[in-house]
């Protein structure tokens, strides 16, 4: 693992899970030179457990994200196996969206994305 760059960053984002990714792919979008740093090169925006996006409460963060021009809602609808309308028997404040996803083909698409992504740079460290 490098412990100096040759070049220099405007930004650096410790940890490739769902909110690293998207940090580094915002701030790779507004021009800046970004540096996304990760333990595990094969475990970027791993899902652990529940390979799920959305909800009532993670599917409002998403919904923000996309309308902001984040990957987590495209990459969700691109790996996507089942989707689901939460609560529809209930009122509109309290319905929500849901997609299971596949955990590997998710992962590697988000990879993808980043490593095709201008100004983002990748690299497996430890802070």
């Amino acid at each position: 693992m490098p412990t100096t760059y040759d070049k220099t960053y405007d930004v650096i984002v410790v940890g490739a899970g769902h909110a690293g990714c998207e940090a580094a792919l915002a701030a790779a979008r507004m021009g800046h030179s970004t540096l996304l740093l990760t333990i595990n090169l094969d475990h970027i925006a791993v899902m652990s457990c529940n390979p799920a996006i959305g909800g009532l409460a993670k599917g409002h963060l998403v919904k923000e994200i996309d309308a902001l021009g984040g990957e987590m809602a495209k990459n969700a609808d691109a790996t996507g196996i089942q989707f689901r309308r939460l609560n529809t028997r209930k009122g509109l404040a309290v319905q929500g969206s849901r997609s299971q996803n596949d955990m590997d083909l998710y992962r590697k698409r988000m990879k993808t994305v980043i490593e095709q992504k201008e100004n983002l740079d990748l690299s497996k460290a430890m802070v």
